[in-house]
């Protein structure tokens, strides 16, 4: 019984240390790019972003093409951020350099790309949990549910508009979004 006392008597004592928290803005993310490196989201504050999940073998691969124009267009107020991912279909199949090689030779892609990640399942990357869950984002929650979805966030770093990969990015619907 003293040793039981003891051992939570210096249990009480111990220093409290906080399990590390989940990350409140899009602000505290950090991915690691397509070609090395790391994209540091808190260098976009004041831009909106918006967040595509990409594959190259997709019926929405051509998008790209769309992508990239609309970050010409907009690229004074906003990035556009490409997140690779495997998990539709087997339709991003290849490296990282693969893919890079194939984002540029084909589309002429010049908006940051983020190494490959996982947008579902239990390896879903940190910051697709944050867009997906309401508790995280403060918006809504939502499923990805197929390559190029579409996660827009204002220039305060809130989510604000979740659009459905048949939602272009040259489509009226973003382009007001945007525009808010």
């Amino acid at each position: 019984m003293t040793f039981t006392l003891l051992v939570i008597f210096k249990f009480l004592l111990m220093p409290f240390t906080p399990a590390a928290e989940a990350p409140k803005t899009i602000y505290d993310f950090k991915a690691q790019g397509l070609e090395g490196g790391t994209i540091d989201f808190a260098k976009y504050k004041g831009k909106k972003i918006l967040i595509v999940n990409t594959a190259s073998k997709c019926g929405y691969t051509p998008q790209y093409e769309a992508l990239e124009k609309t970050y010409e267009k907009y690229k004074d107020r906003m990035v556009i951020i490409g997140f690779p991912a495997n998990n539709f279909g087997a339709q991003e199949p290849g490296t990282n350099g693969e893919i890079a090689e194939f984002c540029k030779k084909n589309y002429g892609v010049s908006f940051p790309m983020a190494a490959k990640i996982s947008v579902k399942g239990d390896d879903m990357a940190p910051i697709y949990k944050w867009l997906t869950q309401k508790q995280l984002n403060g918006f809504q929650d939502s499923e990805v549910k197929w390559n190029f979805q579409k996660y827009l966030i204002n220039e305060k770093g809130e989510l604000v508009h979740v659009f459905l990969s048949n939602v272009k990015p040259d489509s009226k619907e973003l382009a007001d979004a945007i525009a808010q």
